[in-house]
């Protein structure tokens, strides 16, 4: 999943990140609302978490513009108005859920899981192919029924394999997914990456690589084409 977090006030902003990077998403930050912009222009998020009052473009503004966007992006107005007239007001602009300041971290991350399975075209709730079961809600992953004990960025990897499956999807796709803007796109992170993932699954392999093309999700038990 990735995320963009738009919250002026840096310190809350960092550590709202951090967190959900620990969680295995891939998350950018904006500190207005122009940059936040811009960067919706060149990357496709799942979810926004969107803090109101913004410096450059106001959050109410922001939010109408992502409402009105092809691509449709999921919506979480994050702030510290928290008055009933503020809620409705919040979800009129088009906001698909509202949460007020202070609030509970593991709130704030099972309403950003819950809001991008809620998205447009998104798929259900458990992912499966190659005789592997992996559900992003409850963070397990499973094959042939034997529980995967995966760090944050394997799972994130095979969650996103399996979106895909079967198609390919390249280190640029896996980078821009599954980690940030900021990943260095020469990196072999995605290899090593990869490589302690498959080591995870087991034999036989089900993650089948193409030179120049990429990775994806292979039945071992279904002959090639």
């Amino acid at each position: 999943m990735r995320v963009l977090v738009v919250e002026d006030a840096r310190p809350l902003a960092e550590v709202i990140a951090e967190g959900l990077r620990d969680q295995g998403m891939a998350v950018d930050v904006a500190h207005d609302g122009l940059d936040a912009a811009a960067k919706l222009d060149v990357n496709a998020y799942d979810v926004v978490v969107l803090d109101r009052d913004l410096p450059g473009i106001h959050g109410d503004t922001l939010c109408q513009m992502i409402t009105e966007r092809d691509g449709r992006v999921m919506v979480l107005m994050l702030t510290a108005a928290d008055s009933p007239g503020d809620r409705v007001s919040g979800l009129i602009l088009g906001a698909d859920d509202y949460l007020a300041k202070p609030f509970h971290f593991p709130e704030l991350v099972l309403r950003l899981r819950a809001l991008a399975r809620r998205r447009p075209a998104a798929r259900s709730r458990t992912l499966s192919a190659a005789g592997i079961e992996l559900d992003p809600m409850r963070r397990t992953a499973s094959r042939d029924g034997h529980q995967l004990d995966l760090s944050v960025k394997q799972f994130a990897v095979l969650e996103a394999l399996l979106n895909a499956s079967p198609a390919f999807l390249s280190t640029e796709d896996l980078l821009e997914q599954v980690w940030d803007e900021h990943a260095d796109p020469f990196t072999n992170t995605v290899t090593v990456t990869i490589s302690r993932l498959r080591r995870k699954l087991g034999a036989p392999p089900v993650i089948a690589t193409t030179p120049g093309v990429g990775y994806r999700i292979i039945d071992p038990a279904v002959p090639p084409d």
